[in-house]
Parts: structure tokens; C-alpha cells; sequence
């Protein structure tokens, strides 16, 4: 086994400590283009990083994506995220903004993005203004240049496979950009149910924007010694299994300061003026890392499995710097269309009583119960308090979440009075001890769930960090409301609602 397979497979985590403690004081080897050991690293353990260098990149394409990351910029669109790091809030130093498929999210650091849409048949999207609405075209356009190259690559490298194990695989076709439907079942997953067109489509965007002179502090690379990182070590998380990364980098050279403006010393190794990306084997001291010099206009892609078995870093360098990044998120319930589906679902379990005109529930059977409350949690601290945690920064590009965003809690409110009327049928005296004990235990640990949960958002959304962020992206607790507000079925703190669902559990297990 390799040093990797060992890190990762030893039952206990080969953690950041461990590994300084490890290497002690010496810092491990890393390369540079610079290097003659460079390539043949590279296509030994690096094999699945492929730079295409910004001249081999259509002029038009560089025209259209760099005007419109401008104009993001100066439209104010990028926002540093307040996320959770071991359960801390941390400001991110790189701003960002997500575009992609109508109603898509991504979730890292305990933080859901919403994307800005960008133009999809069926879907309207009315942009704040004009240019916001090139730019995020721009950005779509970019989107479906690169699914087209790591296509390319992807059955290139099927194809090299192919012929090393000296199978007749099926020719590629002679426009690679647009494959064949053998080709892509050629290179189908049977173990995942994925094809390389699944694992290349991004619906998503990640834009980020740094200017490290606005920056105080930024940590040191810890491990190879290769200078400030504007990105520590990560694996990309929340994407499609063995999916493709594809990052766009245009740093600004016209606003780049002379090697006598910018400070600290120089990075052995490495031109501490240029932005790198920094790639190592996950866990792995033996083998020496790679900092890639990434030059205006410069891709790169993560091909396959990359993101899972290596980590990467962003190594800052002078000048303000875009990347776009590319991604397959993984979006099984992280839709807008996901997510109404869960309502509607807990929506069945609730009518109009035909004599009265009242609501009631339809069934008070356990499962039925722990679903519609899991539901009721989901949308309220998935996605309502996820959305409006980032305050109203979205409105600067567009309106389009506000609307599925109150209809989210239309249905949410209607989930309050379900809970509601449920803790009404447990109170009732008939109810035999062994159907109260059932229910109330698939009722009592969700209720202490969102009770919780409830907190820790308030207490988020007072951070001392929050008054470091704009008015329009400091974080609203909402939804929010006083106990005694008549309009609401349940009080906010359910400290005291769940002192009784646990004295009624305690009753009804006694008696049972």
C-alpha cells in the first residue's frame, strides 16, 4: 500500500497535528514547472491535473468572462460567507458568489449558496441590472466551453486506457467536443449509474475574489513551506462522486504591484508574486507536492477521482485575482424543486375537517409523524434560516429566491400548526400510554432538534463578526417571532413545550 492508503485507511484520522508532528520541524519537498523533475512527477502522481494554458483558450471567450467578472466585482456582487469551522464562525477572506441552474444550491462549511440563475429555457430571471445579466451569461457560456474540454480530456484518457490494456474500444469520434451516445455509454459507471457527461456537466458556478492588500493576515502553507495561502489544504466538498473540477483563473495584472511594493520575502521555490494552486496526495509525506503557477486567463481541471484522493490550496500572489470554479454539486436535496417536493409531501397529512372547517391531520401514524417533522426542520434551518442568514445580498443581482423563498415558508408556517394540532391529539386523556410512549418518541427528538438549532442560528446571527460585513449581507434571524405572538400556532423558544412532551414520555413509559 502506498503511504496515502495507509494514512487513510489507519483507524485513527492521520489529522493536521499529526502530521506537523510527523515532519517536525523540516518541511517536506514540493515542485514547480521549474524543476526537471516536474514532469515526470506530474504524470506519475499528478496525472489527473491538467492546465491548458490561456492561449490555447479562445480570445472571445477570455473577452466576454473577464469584463463580466469586473463588472460583478463592481456591481458589488461578491460577499465573504460567515461559515462554521469545528463549530466556530469564520469569515471567509475570499468573497464569493455562486451562478447556475435555476433554483440550485451548494452547501459547504455548514453553508447553503443559492445560485443566481442564469438564462435556462422556461425560466424567467429578471437581473438588477443589465450588465448583471451579461455577466452571468458570460459565465454560462464559460460553463458549457469548459464541460465541451474536460469532455476532451476525459475520453482521451479513456481512450489511452483502452489502448494500454489493449482492448478494441470503440474509436473516439473525430469531435470529441460532442461525443456519441456509444462513446458515453462506452464510458459509463456501472458501479455509480454516472457517464462522464454526467460527471462534467456543471450546474453550478463558484466565483471567488480576493485582493490580498486588503488582506491583514493570511496563514502560511504548513507543511512544504510554500508561502501565504489565500485557500488552505481541502477536498472540494458536497459534488457528484468522481466529477470533474474545472477552475477558471484571471488574476489582474494591470493592478499588480512591483516586486518593491509587495511585502514579505521571497518564497524559495516559488514566485510569491504569482498565484498558484498547490496539490499534495491526501495524508502523504512521501510524495512531493506541486505549486502550479496559474497565469491570467490560465484553466486548470481536476479530472476523475482527483478531489478525492489529493487535497489543493490556493497560494496567493499579489495582484487582486478571479477564479471560477466549475462544479457536478451534488444536488439530490439541494434544489428548489427538491425541497417543494418535501412539503408537499407533508402537506398530505393535512385536511379540512368536513363538519367543522377546521385543520386536522389526516394520520397520526409514527412514521407519518417523524416525516412531516423531519420536513418541518429541513425547510426551516436547511433553507430558510440558510437563505436568510446571508441577509439581503442576493437583491443585489436578483429577486428571483424571494418568491420560492415565502412560498418555503407559507408551508412552513402551516407545519407549525401541524406540530401543533399533533401536541393537541397527545394531550388528550384517551390516548392509551403505548401510542403516546410511540409517538412522543419520534416526536420528542425533533422538537429538541429545532429547539436547538433555533439557538445556535440566534446566536449566529449575533456574532461579533456579523458587524464586519455590509448592512445588506449581515445575517436576519428569520423566521422570528415574540411566544405570545397570536399569530403564530407555537411559541419560539419550545423549552417549555418540551419540559411536558418529556414529563408525558416519562408518564407513559412508566404505565407501559
Amino acid at each position: 500500500d502506498s503511504q496515502a492508503e495507509f494514512y487513510e485507511n489507519n483507524k485513527e484520522p492521520y489529522t493536521k497535528q499529526k502530521l506537523l508532528k510527523e515532519i517536525q520541524d523540516r518541511k517536506l519537498p514540493y515542485l514547480t514547472p521549474k524543476d526537471v523533475q516536474f514532469e515526470e512527477l506530474s504524470k506519475a502522481k499528478y496525472s489527473k491535473l491538467n492546465l491548458k494554458p490561456a492561449k490555447c483558450v479562445p480570445q472571445e471567450v477570455h473577452q466576454k468572462v473577464q469584463q463580466g467578472l469586473t463588472t460583478l466585482r463592481d456591481c458589488k456582487c461578491f460577499a465573504q460567507d460567515l461559515v462554521q469551522i469545528k463549530g466556530k464562525d469564520v469569515l471567509t477572506p475570499v468573497s464569493r458568489i455562486l451562478i447556475g441552474d435555476p433554483g440550485c444550491t451548494y452547501r459547504y462549511l455548514d453553508t447553503r449558496l443559492f445560485a443566481v440563475p442564469w438564462s435556462s429555457d422556461g425560466v424567467e430571471v429578471k437581473y438588477s441590472r443589465d450588465e448583471i445579466g451579461k455577466a452571468c451569461q458570460a459565465v454560462k457560456d464559460l460553463n458549457e466551453y469548459l464541460h465541451g474540454e474536460a469532455m476532451k480530456l476525459l475520453l482521451d484518457r479513456f481512450s489511452s486506457q483502452v489502448k494500454e490494456e489493449g482492448s478494441m474500444g470503440k474509436a473516439t469520434p473525430s469531435k470529441p467536443e460532442e461525443p456519441s451516445a456509444s462513446v458515453v455509454d462506452e464510458t459509463h459507471d456501472k458501479n455509480r449509474g454516472t457517464t462522464l457527461q454526467d460527471r462534467t456537466s456543471f450546474n453550478v458556478v463558484l466565483l471567488n475574489y480576493m485582493d490580498p492588500s486588503n488582506m491583514v493576515y493570511l496563514k502560511e502553507e504548513p507543511y512544504f513551506g510554500m508561502g501565504k495561502m489565500a485557500v488552505s489544504w481541502h477536498h472540494d466538498e458536497n459534488l457528484m462522486a468522481r466529477s470533474t473540477v474545472a477552475v477558471y483563473n484571471y488574476s489582474c495584472d494591470d493592478l499588480r504591484p512591483t516586486t518593491a511594493e509587495g511585502s514579505g520575502k521571497s518564497v524559495e521555490g516559488r514566485d510569491p508574486a504569482c498565484w498558484h494552486i498547490g496539490l499534495k496526495i491526501a495524508w502523504d509525506i512521501e510524495t512531493p507536492g506541486l505549486a502550479l503557477p496559474l497565469h491570467p486567463g490560465d484553466c486548470y481541471f481536476m479530472l476523475d477521482d482527483l478531489n478525492m484522493t489529493h487535497q489543493h490550496c490556493v497560494l496567493s500572489g499579489l495582484q487582486p485575482r478571479f477564479s471560477c470554479t466549475h462544479r457536478v454539486a451534488e444536488c439530490s436535496s439541494g434544489t428548489l424543486g427538491y425541497i417543494l417536493g418535501r412539503c408537499e409531501v407533508a402537506m398530505k397529512n393535512m385536511q379540512k375537517d368536513p363538519e367543522s372547517g377546521s385543520s386536522c391531520l389526516v394520520s397520526l401514524e409514527p412514521a407519518v409523524v417523524k416525516r412531516t417533522e423531519e420536513i418541518h426542520n429541513e425547510v426551516e434551518f436547511e433553507w430558510l434560516r440558510q437563505f436568510w442568514f446571508q441577509g439581503k445580498r442576493s437583491a443585489k443581482q436578483t429577486d428571483w429566491w424571494f418568491q420560492p423563498m415565502a412560498t418555503l415558508e407559507n408551508y412552513w408556517r402551516v407545519m407549525e400548526q401541524m406540530t401543533k394540532l399533533l401536541l393537541h391529539e397527545i394531550n388528550k386523556e384517551e390516548w392509551p400510554s403505548e401510542k403516546q410512549r410511540e409517538i412522543l418518541s419520534c416526536l420528542l427528538p425533533l422538537v429538541e432538534e429545532r429547539q436547538v438549532l433555533r439557538m445556535s442560528w440566534m446566536a449566529r446571527c449575533q456574532s461579533r463578526l456579523v458587524n464586519n460585513l455590509p448592512i445588506d449581507d449581515q445575517p436576519e434571524c428569520r423566521p422570528h417571532w415574540q411566544d405570545e405572538d397570536p399569530d403564530m400556532p407555537l411559541p419560539y423558544d419550545l423549552q417549555e413545550t418540551i419540559s411536558c412532551l418529556r414529563n408525558r414520555f416519562m408518564s407513559a413509559s412508566k404505565q407501559w
